[in-house]
């Protein structure tokens, strides 16, 4: 059982074993897990996500995981998504087996202003929209919706990941006793700790659509609580087309909707978002 075992345990080099897999690449480490190119005794590459070593002893982390891959089992089948495999434990170490690709996160393509997003720059809004559709259709709203959970094949695929935060859509807004998530992509109820819903992926989704066509967060700030008072006072708000005279006006009517203060006045859910994207942007779904 996992809580027998030392914590020197939870180290791993390239070259190891994890259970049946050979470990040969740790391709990145985030907030709470690092994810590895393994292969699989037939020599199969996968991508094997875990707990960061640090976090295997935290209980409350590992629900969080197990969860997150519970909902990742749900949602996977859609072409924004990651494949999934597998999850479970070696030796008490939670994991989650997923189909390998070659990517990077769309994050690190807009710092580096790289061609693959210059190029795909509609098509990446309209499949991050549809990605978001798939997941509500599916009952979960994903509440960490960000150019960081996003990654972007060779060929241009988007894939949606991380559902370490994810829960399911519920009947009415609620408050829940946590309240994590990246403050820039929050919505204003989520920083003020009031209910809430699939509503804040709309949110997350306008922060996120700002940024891609103005390179800038239409929220900026050090701190929450003054990403929330930018939210909150519009005085020194600056639309994207102020910021980039290329936005068609009807992308930024969409954007600028989906920015609401009032959850209310946003997309309900993805459905409408993604047929004012298509007809605002021309792309063939």
């Amino acid at each position: 059982m996992f809580w027998i075992l030392s914590k020197r345990n939870f180290k791993s080099d390239p070259g190891e074993k994890f259970g049946q897999f050979t470990l040969h690449e740790r391709i990145s480490a985030g907030g709470m897990a690092e994810i590895w190119l393994v292969t699989n005794p037939e020599g199969k590459p996968f991508a094997l996500r875990r707990l960061l070593p640090d976090l295997v002893w935290n209980l409350k982390s590992r629900h969080r995981f197990f969860r997150g891959a519970e909902i990742f089992k749900r949602v996977s089948g859609s072409p924004y998504f990651i494949t999934y495999v597998d999850h479970g434990k070696i030796k008490g170490w939670p994991y989650i087996l997923m189909e390998y690709v070659e990517a990077s996160n769309l994050k690190e393509l807009i710092a580096r202003r790289d061609p693959i997003y210059i190029e795909n720059i509609a098509q990446f809004l309209l499949d991050a929209a549809e990605a978001l559709l798939h997941m509500h259709n599916r009952g979960f709203m994903h509440l960490d919706f960000k150019p960081e959970n996003i990654l972007v094949t060779r060929n241009a695929q988007l894939k949606l990941i991380d559902f370490d935060l994810a829960r399911p859509i519920p009947d009415k807004p609620t408050r829940y006793r946590d309240n994590p998530g990246t403050p820039s992509y929050m919505a204003p109820e989520q920083l003020m700790h009031q209910p809430f819903d699939q509503r804040a992926d709309i949110f997350a989704y306008g922060v996120f659509a700002y940024e891609m066509v103005t390179l800038q967060k239409p929220f900026p700030g050090s701190t929450p609580d003054e990403i929330l008072n930018r939210q909150l006072n519009r005085s020194g708000f600056i639309t994207p087309r102020q910021h980039n005279p290329d936005v068609p006006p009807q992308l930024e009517r969409i954007i600028l909707k989906c920015l609401e203060t009032d959850p209310n006045r946003r997309y309900p859910l993805a459905e409408g978002l993604v047929y004012d994207l298509r007809n605002a942007l021309y792309v063939k779904s």
